[in-house]
């Protein structure tokens, strides 16, 4: 199906893929996974590994949806510091969700590495402060991460900003070198050819629900998706529409972007942007809470690009896409389980390294291991307000009062 959202660099630069045959039932599953994106992959592929049969179901292409489109940047933890979840749950919970979320790096990069997965994997994050108060509060975060929890990252002062990034006016910001960046696709299909090698069932152009297919469990995996599966558990998240291009390669790339680092700013509807392998700029700016898109995306992004770098203003873009992504109230993600399904969404934005682990923790929890499972399935979690027909505009409310904080 032509989707005019999916007109994005990563499908014109995607490895190899057969596509998959559509489902037409017949066979018995221990395990059928719905959605074909990193949570999906990563759990079908851990369940295999596990010694179960495997179904994995993708309604469109295997990293159709956010998987496949996301801006391909790496930033280790969750959207709470360890200080904020220190402060709410106390030290023996946040040090259990330090281990797992932080530890999602290693996860990522051992995929990669033992499945041979070529995804243009680049190392280096920078997160930079969009105000003064915003490197205040980042450096106390990162001093807190480093002394409480032993995560390293350098702070990274005004003057020092240029090793980074050219451009954007920031005021300082902090670089985490276990951060970094990769091609999403590229890293949605190798994993979708590690979980074939390991025996799991790849049916694509498939939708169903968790009736539909007869299996022992059942792991939905859909994200901002979740609500055409399971009415009442997609009540837990909303889509928030993204736009991101890819330039024409850039000669001069070093002017910009020096040390190759992902960079992300502190704004509440962030800028964040990279090179690609040739050396694209791949950015994204600027949210809609509507779903409609904009009617040039490339116009829509192009203002930000100005804005952190002016020079760039008129660079010709090759490519322009958007998607959805799945946001809870709280902003962490929305991990459980009803009987015999299981389900994983609402990773926020922040999810290119923790839908692997979350994958491979449904699998722990459908083989009968909970441990791990349940440091995130106990986090709090309530539904947007306002029901069926009221939460989006009631939740879009609210996004604009932060949105407009930033210009303040």
């Amino acid at each position: 199906m032509n989707d005019p959202l999916n007109n994005s660099y990563y499908q014109a630069s995607a490895n190899a893929w057969v596509p998959q045959p559509v489902f037409t039932g017949g066979e018995k599953y221990d395990v059928a996974v719905i959605g074909g994106g990193f949570t999906g992959l990563s759990a079908a592929l851990a369940c295999a590994e596990k010694g179960l049969k495997v179904a994995l179901l993708e309604a469109r292409s295997i990293g159709y949806g956010a998987s496949g489109r996301n801006g391909g940047q790496l930033i280790p933890g969750l959207r709470w510091s360890m200080r904020e979840l220190d402060e709410e749950f106390g030290r023996e919970r946040s040090q259990a969700i330090f281990d797992l979320a932080y530890g999602a790096v290693d996860r990522v990069k051992q995929r990669i590495d033992r499945h041979g997965i070529q995804c243009d994997l680049k190392s280096g994050h920078l997160e930079a402060a969009y105000k003064p108060a915003h490197f205040d509060a980042m450096r106390r975060d990162t001093e807190y991460l480093e002394k409480h929890f032993g995560w390293k990252s350098e702070t990274v002062q005004p003057k020092d900003l240029e090793k980074h990034i050219r451009g954007g006016g920031y005021y300082g910001g902090i670089y985490d070198s276990q951060g970094g960046h990769f091609h999403p696709l590229n890293y949605a299909l190798g994993l979708a050819s590690a979980a074939q090698q390991a025996g799991v069932s790849i049916f694509e152009n498939s939708f169903v629900r968790p009736g539909d297919v007869d299996a022992g469990a059942v792991i939905v995996a859909t994200d901002s998706w979740l609500h055409e599966i399971d009415e009442r558990l997609g009540r837990y998240t909303i889509p928030i529409m993204n736009y991101n291009i890819a330039t024409q390669p850039l000669a001069n790339w070093e002017a910009f972007l020096p040390s190759d680092a992902a960079v992300a700013d502190s704004r509440f509807v962030l800028n964040y942007y990279r090179l690609s392998a040739d050396k694209r700029l791949i950015f994204g700016g600027g949210e809609k809470y509507v779903q409609t898109p904009p009617a040039d995306i490339s116009a829509f992004v192009r203002k930000h690009i100005a804005d952190v770098f002016p020079s760039l203003a008129d660079t010709a873009i090759d490519y322009a896409w958007g998607g959805a992504v799945g946001v809870t109230m709280n902003r962490l993600p929305h991990i459980g389980r009803e009987g015999n399904i299981f389900f994983a969404h609402g990773f926020s934005g922040h999810g290119a390294l923790v839908t692997t682990l979350a994958g491979e923790l449904l699998a722990e929890a459908v083989a009968g291991t909970m441990g791990r499972f349940d440091v995130f399935a106990r986090l709090p979690h309530r539904p947007f307000p306002g029901g069926k027909f009221f939460a989006r505009p009631l939740a879009t409310l609210g996004l604009l009062y932060y949105a407009l904080r930033d210009r303040l």
